[in-house]
């Protein structure tokens, strides 16, 4: 049974993962558009799995021992990081992409999470690699990931924000001065 406590962590994480393939997987009623850029996408995935494997072997090697504080919290961060983006994605609807892309008639959406962010599933994305990290305690791999992360992020943000100056103009440069870029604000400002 004590050996048995010792793995609940890399199942813990396991099961989030699952999670996270099954909302990957899961279709949505979405319209196509051009895509800006590929190759964030996939370093955001590669990032995923490197914290998911890298961390259960960091766990492993440096010999399991759970800290259920830091289980129950980096499961917590996952949980919410997961609520934030299935959010996200129903504010934005048929608009919904893993790419940066604009669609024809894009809306621009200030509900949901976006009331309080402008790029909340980029926000959720960094809660979603820091759970794991959490969990297992794998600190190492989480710095490997966010030598590769933090740059791409940066990258993709600049990206996205520069295709939705270009799409909504005006409307989204004062959205950009009142609503915090990544991190939340308790309450947006007002204009």
């Amino acid at each position: 049974m004590t050996a048995l406590l010792h793995f609940l962590p890399i199942i813990a994480v396991a099961l989030l993962w699952l999670e996270r393939m099954r909302e990957v997987a899961t279709k949505r009623d979405t319209v196509s558009g051009q895509r800006r850029e590929r190759l964030t996408l996939f370093l955001f995935v590669a990032c995923g799995v490197i914290m998911f494997a890298g961390g259960i072997a960091e766990y492993l090697v440096r010999g399991p021992e759970p800290n259920w504080v830091r289980v129950a919290a980096g499961f917590a961060i996952t949980v919410a990081a997961f609520a934030i983006r299935r959010r996200s994605i129903a504010a934005l609807g048929k608009f919904w992409s893993l790419h940066v892309e604009m669609r024809e008639g894009h809306e621009f959406v200030q509900s949901g999470p976006f009331r309080w962010m402008r790029h909340p599933v980029y926000f959720s994305m960094i809660l979603e690699l820091a759970g794991p990290a959490i969990i297992l305690g794998a600190w190492r791999t989480l710095a490997l990931v966010a030598v590769i992360f933090l740059p791409t992020l940066w990258w993709r943000l600049h990206l996205e924000e520069a295709a939705l100056v270009q799409t909504f103009g005006p409307a989204y440069e004062t959205y950009r001065r009142t609503t915090p870029m990544l991190i939340p604000y308790l309450r947006p400002r007002r204009p």
